[in-house]
């Protein structure tokens, strides 16, 4: 199987499909090999228009799988996942970063489990423990401290 992402004027991706290998085209059977034209092309004339660009569901090419909402950039030729938050930057790898590095040490206490989220409003990251089923609430509320490197007590 083959897939195929569908890209507004903005090269925003608005749907993903999937075509069989087995779909003749102007090439022949499309068979297995990575990023199709013909493919492509295929998608253009049965979907009626649109423009086509393959994508990988194993990540081997153009970067990654794309989604909704994904961007391709032609000139890198492959797709940038969308935006989380608005303080973070595309990296040299083209992947999204925020603007303090995620805690290296989550989850390391068995006993209070914590799951970091970014707080974008407050640009810092937050985490919670464990859920108790007993208050219907999570135990107590976390939040990291980049000039010790350590969840505290929020």
């Amino acid at each position: 199987m083959a897939h195929f992402a569908e890209l507004n004027g903005s090269n925003q991706v608005v749907r993903v499909v999937v075509v069989g290998n087995d779909i003749r085209t102007s090439e022949g059977i499309l068979g297995t090999n990575d990023m199709h034209v013909d493919g492509e092309t295929w998608c253009r004339e049965f979907y009626k228009g649109g423009t086509w660009k393959q994508t990988s569901y194993n990540n081997k090419f153009r970067k990654q799988y794309a989604g909704i909402g994904f961007t391709y950039d032609e000139a890198k030729d492959k797709f940038i996942a969308p935006q989380q938050y608005a303080s973070w930057s595309l990296d040299a790898n083209d992947d999204w970063q925020p603007p303090i590095a995620r805690p290296s040490n989550e989850g390391d206490d068995a006993a209070n489990p914590k799951r970091a989220q970014w707080d974008e409003p407050n640009q810092q990251w937050i985490a919670e423990t464990h859920f108790n089923s007993e208050t219907n609430q999570y135990d107590q509320n976390w939040v990291w401290d980049t000039s010790t490197s350590a969840w505290v007590s929020a």
